[in-house]
């Protein structure tokens, strides 16, 4: 076989843009925006055990989250598998391909090889939509890459089953039934809820606006984890790659997350949700702010405890704005009356 006739689209993020794409190949005319908003992918943690070398930090819900959360909040079914055998997860993605099922899966983004070499690392949350094959290579569509990209079944295989932190275990998925009717006012109104719940509400210290704070109190003692200069400047370094280069859509994911609430606004008919989004927008030109201040640190190498206090103090006014933000996000929504009028 070749390909399965397949609308390829470059989207923000990998996973919300492949759901994204598979829905619509499936009759469901939904935006990546939509698809991240609905599944509440806004997010933050701050995260430190005994276990890890050096902190991390994440603005985006679990992987697989977004996939579930929006199967729940809309009665999409998606079809999922992990495997053991390599052998099993070609076979049966073969399968599908031959039945004109284009089928999603996780990978390491390093192998991943029509990226040239430079531009890939190893991240085990890379999704894809393979949509055919022929001979020893496959099709598939990427949310990073301008085009249908081509890859062998080995770098494939590789990919699917590479080891470490969040293995892929040959992990694939696909929808295997959408609804004829879909109450995407509910849907939405679900989804903010669940954001505003996250930013605020998870009674953690590390999570949403409290883990934001926890990061600005941290970061100076970010250096202690670092066996060296070099490794330092690459840590804080890649504080402008998490917010600004790995399928963010800039701005940690504040602009996607502002396209979903000016969508949000249509939806629910309320215009104010259409002026929260350009607040978001301004939000996320902040977080560029604390990219910028970052790259700054990690070029210059100065590691001084005053300038690392300049990105705490950059990342306790984003806490401080967003608290306020997602307060006035769930008040908006709670005095908001559902019209019933937008189910499809």
């Amino acid at each position: 076989m070749s390909q399965i006739p397949f609308r390829h689209i470059m989207a923000a993020h990998c996973e919300s843009g492949t759901v994204a794409a598979l829905l619509n190949h499936h009759g469901m005319s939904i935006s990546e925006p939509m698809v991240f908003g609905i599944a509440s992918g806004i997010f933050f943690a701050y995260l430190k055990t005994p276990v890890m070398d050096f902190p991390m930090f994440a603005v985006r819900s679990m992987p697989g989250h977004l996939r579930s959360k929006f199967a729940e909040r809309t009665g999409v079914r998606f079809r999922t598998r992990k495997y053991r055998s390599p052998e099993k997860a070609e076979r049966e993605l073969n399968d599908l391909l031959d039945k004109n099922q284009p089928v999603a899966v996780q990978t390491d983004f390093f192998y991943m090889n029509y990226f040239p070499a430079w531009y890939r690392i190893h991240v085990n949350v890379h999704f894809v939509t393979v949509i055919g094959r022929e001979g020893d290579k496959y099709f598939v569509s990427d949310s990073y890459h301008p085009q249908i990209a081509e890859i062998d079944r080995e770098s494939l295989i590789k990919g699917r089953f590479a080891g470490g932190s969040m293995a892929p275990k040959g992990f694939m998925f696909y929808p295997e039934h959408v609804p004829e009717r879909i109450d995407f006012e509910k849907a939405v109104r679900k989804g903010i809820k669940g954001a505003s719940w996250n930013m605020l509400k998870i009674p953690l210290p590390f999570i949403g606006v409290k883990g934001i704070r926890r990061f600005a109190d941290k970061i100076t003692e970010w250096p202690r984890y670092a066996r060296d200069e070099d490794y330092l400047a690459d840590k804080i370094f890649r504080i402008t790659i998490f917010l600004e280069d790995q399928g963010t859509g800039g701005g940690g994911f504040r602009f996607l997350y502002a396209s979903f609430l000016q969508e949000a606004s249509k939806v629910l008919n309320n215009p104010a949700l259409g002026e929260m989004a350009r607040e978001m927008m301004k939000i996320g030109d902040g977080w560029r702010e604390v990219s910028l201040a970052s790259a700054k640190v990690a070029k210059q190498r100065d590691f001084s405890r005053p300038k690392l206090e300049e990105i705490g103090d950059l990342l306790r006014q984003r806490a401080d704005i967003e608290e306020s933000f997602f307060k006035r996000l769930d008040k908006e929504l709670s005095n908001h009356k559902p019209t019933g009028s937008n189910v499809l």
